[in-house]
C-alpha cells in the first residue's frame, strides 16, 4: 500500500492519464471511424463511447486481475450513475439537449432494459455463483447490440461524412495505440491509489469506487457530453452516455465475471438505485424532447444526494 501522500498524488496523476489519454483515444479512434466512411451516428453511440468507455474497463477488468470485485463492480454502478445525473446534468446546463425521437423510441428502451438484464442478473446469481455463464450471456448480448446497432447505423449512414487526408491515418492509429496504453497506466495509478486511500481511511472499497474511481473514469464522458452540448451535437452528448453504460454493464461486467465473482448480490441496493435513475431518465427525455437547463440541475442534485447516500449509508 502507498503512504496517503503517494495515494493522493497517483490518484491525482491517473486522473490526469486517464483524460488525456481518453481524449487522445476518442480522437483517434473518432477520425479513423470518418476516414472509413463510418456514419456519425456509429461514432456518437459506438466509436466514441468504446472511446470514454476505456477507463471504466481498465479499472473493473483491472480490479478483477487483483481479485477486487467491489472496486471492478461498484466502479460500473457509480459510473453509470455518473454517465446518466452528472454528465447529461453538466451538459443540459451548458446547452439544453435536444433529443431525437429516435433516441427515445430505440436507444432508450435498450438501456433500460440493459439495467433490468444487470438486475436480475444479480439477484440470481449469474455475476457470482454462476458467473461463467453470466459472463458468457453478457458478452453475446453485447455482440447483439453492436451487430443490431451497426444495422440500424447502416440505414442511417451519412454520405457526407467529412474526409481526412489518407497520410493522417498512421497517425491517428498512433493515436489510438498511444491512448489506450495511457489509458491503462492511468486506471493502474487510480486502483492502488484508491485502495490506499481506503485503507488510510478505512473507508469499505465498495464506496471509494462507486464515488471516487467512478467519477474519475467518467471524466471523458462528462469532457466528450460537455463539449457536444456545446457546440449543439446533442446526438452525441446522449449517445456518447448511452452507449458508455451498455459497454458498461455488458462488456465490461462480462470480462469482469469471466475472471471473479462480483459480489454482485451485496450491491442489489446500488443496482435499485441505477434502476430508478434510468426509469427517470425517459419521463425526462420523452417530455418536449429536450433536457432543459433545469432538469439538468435537477439531474444535479440527485446525483448530490447519491453521493451523500452512499457515504452515509
Amino acid at each position: 500500500m502507498l503512504s496517503i501522500g503517494l495515494a493522493i498524488l497517483a490518484f491525482i496523476v491517473g486522473v490526469i492519464f486517464l483524460y488525456k489519454c481518453s481524449d487522445i483515444l476518442v480522437d483517434g479512434t473518432s477520425k479513423t471511424a470518418v476516414q472509413l466512411g463510418i456514419s456519425s451516428l456509429i461514432i456518437s453511440v459506438i466509436v466514441v463511447a468504446f472511446g470514454t468507455s476505456a477507463p471504466e474497463f481498465a479499472i473493473s477488468v483491472g480490479a478483477a486481475f487483483q481479485s477486487h470485485a467491489d472496486i471492478s463492480m461498484g466502479n460500473i454502478i457509480g459510473s453509470c450513475v455518473a454517465n446518466l445525473l452528472l454528465v447529461l446534468g453538466v451538459s443540459a446546463i451548458i446547452r439544453p439537449i435536444k433529443v431525437k425521437k429516435t433516441i427515445i423510441k430505440r436507444e432508450m428502451p435498450i438501456i433500460i432494459g440493459v439495467t433490468i438484464v444487470l438486475l436480475l442478473s444479480s439477484f440470481f446469481g449469474l455475476l457470482d455463483t454462476h458467473r461463467l455463464i453470466g459472463g458468457v450471456i453478457f458478452l453475446v448480448l453485447f455482440a447483439v447490440f453492436i451487430v443490431y446497432f451497426i444495422q440500424c447505423a447502416k440505414k442511417e449512414r451519412n454520405n457526407d461524412v467529412e474526409k481526412y487526408e489518407s497520410g493522417k491515418t498512421l497517425k491517428n492509429i498512433i493515436f489510438i495505440i498511444l491512448g489506450i496504453a495511457g489509458v491503462v497506466v492511468g486506471a493502474l495509478l487510480l486502483i492502488e491509489s484508491a485502495l490506499s486511500i481506503a485503507d488510510f481511511f478505512g473507508i469499505p472499497e465498495m464506496i471509494i469506487a462507486l464515488s471516487m474511481v467512478a467519477v474519475g473514469t467518467s471524466l471523458p464522458e462528462l469532457v466528450v457530453s460537455a463539449m457536444a452540448a456545446y457546440k449543439n451535437e446533442s446526438d452525441i452528448a446522449v449517445g456518447n452516455v448511452i452507449g458508455s453504460n451498455v459497454f458498461n454493464i455488458f462488456l465490461i461486467l462480462g470480462a469482469s465475471a469471466l475472471l471473479i465473482p462480483l459480489n454482485a448480490l451485496n450491491s442489489i441496493g446500488n443496482l435499485l438505485i441505477l434502476m430508478v435513475v434510468t426509469l427517470v431518465m425517459f419521463p425526462i427525455l420523452y417530455t418536449g424532447h429536450v433536457i432543459s437547463r433545469k432538469e439538468g440541475v435537477f439531474l444535479l442534485v440527485l446525483y448530490l444526494f447519491f453521493i451523500c447516500y452512499i457515504f452515509l449509508a
